[in-house]
């Protein structure tokens, strides 16, 4: 036993170097854990611009520029607290966990101010108020009322004050969704027979549809504010609170909202603002323009071609995190082959453990986990790092199965045969099993090496934009799953292909002859 625990920790040193070198490869890219506290400019503040209109999102005809009211209004919120704003990308999904874990200071994603949110998180006071308006087909059923949706299928987005009032009236089939655009296409294609949602989203993305119109008086009242994390930077909420007071004062939100043609009778009714000063819709005007102009096959070839640079980007972050996690998988996994199968008793049992632990938990509960539940324990991981070690320490356990079973599939009688030759375990092992063991192996590595290139979209949730977050972005912004899916799909592709090449060549150069000498 004591030999076989020798054997273990000679091969543990070897493997070693496999571990280092995914540390080195991630301190390469100078990514580090958030600091704690936001004392240092500029000042963070988040928000999911992947699919965001008219709040936060890229502009439609220059994606490398940020625009919408929200974030005019930072800027504007910037000017008047005297600092500089810095806007931090992160998922809808992750953008509370994010504030929490002290990512950034503050969250404005159209985040509607309600008992329950405020239960686990602090609100500025509200910068905007608008209501629910319903949304149907033009050559589909009417309605103007919630009465009327009785008995029909109704979509809207997840967790909003819309799904509650929805929810009031049993008789309403609801769907829910996360994405604004996934709602509207629903809607488009008949899936759904209406549509109840907040007013900006209903505007932006029903008014500007030929196929659809917005029906009805407004319902109810939607209130947005700036999140905080609960019961901190209460210093800092009370300076967003004067320089919106100060906005809302010197006309500058009027101006803002105006001009995405957002100022409505309940902010005038809440701000006891109701003048109608001279201020020409621009931003709605373009955004329609914008839409209505791209069209013809010469324009989207043309924003096709522009996708190229974004694209690239996400493919570079995509090969980078998979490279580095698959690095980590093969040193960690041999790791735990060797451990199953030459080290001690309980050794073996913490190894087995570990793999039917990793292997009966989903990946994405795994990411989530590393990301936002370790800092509770004092592990703060950046977002590249928390990436690299939920792909890595999750394709570990399937890499240790397969390299257990190359292992024990090479006959018995070379190890002897080796010993037979005066070879020491350590030399037979290195020289004559794990050879035979690579070659068989060979295969399936490549093959998790493709489905963990595939699985690094699920990094997404903790803010790094890789491409299918890329995808998400340009489809949703668009309203074009078809022509971007086929780019990105083509990019993943083309990142797999040489790894099959090589993996194939390599399986060409191992393979034993199939005739005989003579």
């Amino acid at each position: 036993m004591k030999q076989g625990l020798r054997h273990f920790l000679s091969r543990f040193v070897m493997v070693r170097s496999g571990l280092l070198a995914v540390l080195a490869l991630v301190a390469a890219f100078g990514l580090s854990a958030p600091k704690a506290g936001f004392a240092a400019e500029p000042l963070r503040w988040a928000a999911d611009a992947s699919a965001d209109v008219p709040y936060t999102f890229h502009d439609l005809k220059d994606q490398s520029r940020l625009t919408g009211y929200e974030y005019e209004l930072m800027q504007e919120l910037g000017r008047h607290m005297g600092r500089d704003l810095a806007f931090v990308q992160n998922d809808w999904d992750g953008l509370i966990p994010g504030l929490q874990r002290g990512l950034y200071a503050m969250v404005i994603c159209g985040i509607e101010i309600t008992p329950e949110h405020a239960e686990g998180i602090d609100f500025s006071t509200p910068y905007y108020v608008t209501s629910e308006r319903i949304v149907v087909r033009r050559n589909g059923p009417q309605f103007s009322r919630l009465e009327d949706l009785d008995g029909h299928v109704v979509g809207t987005i997840k967790a909003t004050q819309a799904e509650r009032i929805l929810a009031g009236h049993p008789k309403v089939q609801v769907r829910t969704y996360d994405e604004e655009t996934n709602v509207f296409m629903d809607l488009v294609n008949g899936r759904t027979e209406a549509i109840l949602i907040d007013g900006p989203i209903a505007q932006y993305y029903g008014a500007t549809n030929p196929a659809l119109q917005i029906t009805g008086e407004p319902i109810g009242r939607v209130a947005y504010g700036i999140a905080f994390a609960k019961g901190q930077n209460a210093a800092l909420r009370e300076q967003v609170n004067t320089a919106l007071a100060a906005m809302l004062k010197d006309g500058s939100l009027h101006t803002i909202l105006a001009r995405w043609n957002l100022w409505t009778p309940e902010m005038a009714q809440f701000t006891q603002d109701f003048s109608t000063p001279d201020i020409a819709p621009t931003e709605w005007q373009s955004y329609v323009a914008a839409q209505q102009g791209g069209a013809g096959w010469t324009e989207r070839l043309r924003r096709y071609v522009g996708f190229l640079p974004l694209l690239a980007k996400g493919a570079v972050l995509t090969l980078a995190v998979s490279l580095c996690a698959m690095v980590l998988a093969v040193a960690l996994g041999l790791s735990l082959a060797l451990l199953r199968l030459y080290g001690a008793p309980w050794m073996a049992s913490l190894a087995g453990l570990y793999v039917e632990i990793v292997r009966g938990t989903p990946l994405l509960i795994q990411i989530l986990f590393i990301f936002y539940g370790l800092p509770q324990f004092g592990i703060n991981l950046g977002p590249f790092l928390a990436g690299v070690m939920g792909l890595g320490l999750n394709y570990a356990a399937y890499e240790a199965e397969n390299y257990r079973a190359g292992l024990q599939s090479v006959a018995r009688g070379q190890m002897e045969a080796a010993l037979a030759l005066n070879m020491t375990h350590i030399q037979a092992l290195r020289f004559v099993v794990v050879p035979q063991a690579f070659r068989l192996v060979m295969p399936v590595m490549t093959n998790d090496f493709i489905s963990l290139l595939k699985d690094s979209s699920l990094v997404s949730v903790i803010t790094l934009t890789e491409l299918t977050q890329t995808y998400i972005r340009l489809s949703s912004t668009y309203f074009d799953y078809f022509g971007t899916g086929l780019m990105v799909g083509g990019a993943y592709l083309l990142l797999g292909l040489p790894f099959v090449r090589l993996a194939r060549m390599a399986e060409k150069k191992l393979a034993q002859p199939h005739t005989r000498r003579r």
